[in-house]
């Protein structure tokens, strides 16, 4: 079972539907068709162009004291805006410096799938191990796990949502860059943002015993349906229900705080 909690803040599951042709075989003797009456090309109907989707949540324009550094640039900036929301040691304890921005937006965006690239993480593992407990053919997950959690949680739900969406918003366009950057323009990287934290609010609530599989190295969890979740949701899970839950008070209060932006 993956460790490594990408943070951020849901993109509705894709179902691709397959549709067989249904063929009729019959025990009669096989006739011949008439002859088909020539048929005239019909010139095709024009199709109009797709329309670019349009923006849902607008980021409000920053007042720039002064211009923004370029992406590729922006390291030692981000670091600098980062440390003064968690504070530098707890930068220095949680999160991997080096291209800042892209990772956050890559974690992001990558959330609603269901594994994330490691190379691109934003964040260091949980410290620890990964604790089961039960039996070898009945193995379930060890709440000891939790604790493991907590100083991440505590970081998060500890910071000030007013100052965050500021800084947010000062260094938008990085982050918009960032997101284009990876094939998605004219995707709206605010409006992902949105639909990821509301990906994220719908993890069911589970209660302790979770039961595990394992069939292989890795640990799964049992309930197909929980296995079939995110990597975002399942890492919710594996936080322990009250850790989860103080982390969906705060996606709330970010959520809100997002869509009460003034509209630009």
């Amino acid at each position: 079972m993956n460790e490594n909690i990408k943070w951020g803040a849901a993109a509705a599951a894709v179902v691709g539907l397959s549709i067989g042709a249904v063929v009729y075989f019959s025990g009669r003797k096989h006739v011949e068709p008439p002859p088909a009456e020539p048929v005239v090309a019909a010139t095709p109907p024009r199709v109009a162009a797709p329309e670019e989707p349009a923006i849902k949540h607008p980021m409000p324009a920053a007042q720039q004291q002064e211009a923004l550094p370029a992406l590729n640039e922006s390291d030692e900036t981000i670091q600098g805006a980062v440390k003064g929301l968690v504070g530098e040691k707890p930068f220095e304890q949680i999160f991997i410096p080096d291209d800042l921005i892209r990772h956050i937006v890559v974690s992001i965006d990558n959330l609603p799938e269901q594994k994330v690239a490691e190379k691109i993480r934003a964040v260091k593992p949980v410290p620890g191990r990964f604790a089961v407990q039960g039996s070898e053919d009945a193995p379930v997950l060890d709440p000891a796990n939790y604790e493991r959690y907590k100083p991440m949680v505590q970081l998060l739900t500890s910071i000030d949502t007013k100052q965050l969406i500021a800084t947010y918003t000062r260094y938008y366009p990085l982050f918009q860059e960032a997101y284009e950057s990876l094939g998605h323009p004219p995707d709206y990287f605010n409006d992902r943002l949105v639909v990821v934290i509301d990906h994220l609010l719908e993890t069911p609530d589970v209660h302790d015993p979770v039961r595990l599989v394992q069939p292989s190295v890795q640990y799964k969890f049992a309930d197909p349906q929980l296995e079939s979740l995110s990597a975002g949701q399942k890492a919710l899970i594996r936080m322990g229900s009250a850790n989860a839950a103080q982390v969906k008070v705060k996606l709330r209060e970010l959520r809100t705080a997002l869509l009460a932006q003034p509209r630009t």
